[in-house]
């Protein structure tokens, strides 16, 4: 073979290789489309039926050189590439995706700005008394905290565990943060209570086991009210991002993030801290994301090294549990600091 007749069928191969390039980007944008509407429809992406369809197909028409497993292979490399573009389509439209919001949102709770500078969400598990959460308060205020988190609805695993002091546990923690100049983060588990809550709380918790309720996320996104949105106990970071997005695309942008471990088959801690979320909800996502030491560990001799972790990997803030006396606490007893380990705490990550 002369050079000449080389050189002619490289440029053969080159004219073939921008016609298939062409075409892989035409059929690309018809992929998209078909997107489109199964979305709309709700529908599934991956259609194995329709796929099977168009490989024997395009086996039947094959003549060669490819043998008909090889065309089979290629094809369904190019049919796998299709549904990811899809797939990538589907979360860069997403309001809470950072492709289509590359800024940070900062969630302004009264003058305090979350996801600016590294904030702390501390305070009682349950709301209990006036008295105990007005310790807990004055206690926040000498260490610079300006957030008081409290339950006053809780829903437990055992329905014979405390539920909350409910109405009455908010109005304590409303009176009590006033009297503080503190801002209040509650945890609300009833759609028809979102609109009651915002006469008493600042933020609205929705709490793990209520990530995928879904008329109360579109209850929390029908307010201006901020909501922090705790990822739930064996949720991906997919579908805690779509949790997300039933607040967001229901108007409400203020939306907060928390990390609070999910569910393995380790004992030695009440969940597993997926430390590796905080820098990828922060990559995928604009909005604020927050690490629950408490929940996370289900302990606190090992607070600090966890809020330093998290710290370390990005997130905009910590939450914890503070109560005065926490061995006669009605909730989670042996996950709550008392208040010189909060001190402690506090001056170990100097917030």
């Amino acid at each position: 073979m002369s050079n000449q007749e080389l050189e002619e069928l490289r440029s053969r191969l080159d004219t073939i290789n921008l016609k298939l390039l062409e075409l892989l980007n035409e059929r690309a944008e018809i992929v998209q489309q078909i997107g489109h509407l199964k979305t709309k429809q709700g529908m599934v992406k991956f259609d194995p039926v329709r796929e099977r369809e168009m490989l024997n197909e395009l086996v039947k028409h094959n003549r060669g050189p490819f043998d008909d497993n090889t065309i089979r292979h290629l094809f369904k490399q190019i049919f796998k590439a299709s549904l990811e573009l899809q797939e990538e389509n589907k979360n860069n439209q997403l309001l809470v995706s950072r492709k289509r919001h590359p800024e940070d949102t900062i969630v302004m709770v009264g003058d305090v700005p979350i996801g600016k500078a590294p904030v702390m969400i501390a305070g009682p598990c349950s709301v209990e008394s006036e008295e105990q959460v007005n310790t807990v308060a004055k206690a926040l205020v000498e260490q610079g905290v300006k957030l008081i988190r409290g339950g006053a609805f809780k829903p437990r695993t055992s329905p014979y565990d405390f539920q909350g002091l409910g109405i009455e546990g908010l109005k304590i923690l409303r009176r009590v943060a006033d009297r503080y100049g503190l801002k209040v983060v509650s945890e609300i588990v009833n759609p028809s209570d979102i609109e009651m809550a915002t006469q008493y709380v600042d933020v609205i918790q929705i709490g793990a086991r209520n990530m995928q309720n879904f008329e109360l996320l579109k209850a929390a996104g029908q307010v201006k009210t901020p909501v922090l949105l705790k990822r739930g106990l064996a949720a991906t970071i997919e579908e805690f991002l779509f949790a997300a997005e039933y607040i967001v695309s229901r108007g409400n942008s203020q939306v907060i993030l928390v990390e609070r471990g999910i569910r393995t088959y380790e004992k030695w801690t009440r969940n597993t801290l997926d430390i590796l979320a905080v820098p990828i909800l922060k990559q995928e996502s604009h909005l604020p994301v927050l690490v629950d030491i408490s929940h996370s560990a289900g302990r606190k001799d090992i607070a600090i090294p966890i809020a330093k972790a998290a710290l370390a990997a990005g997130a905009d803030g910590i939450m914890v549990e503070v109560h005065p006396d926490p061995a006669v606490a009605l909730s989670d007893a042996n996950q709550q600091l008392n208040l010189d380990e909060f001190t402690k705490l506090m001056s170990a990550l100097q917030l």
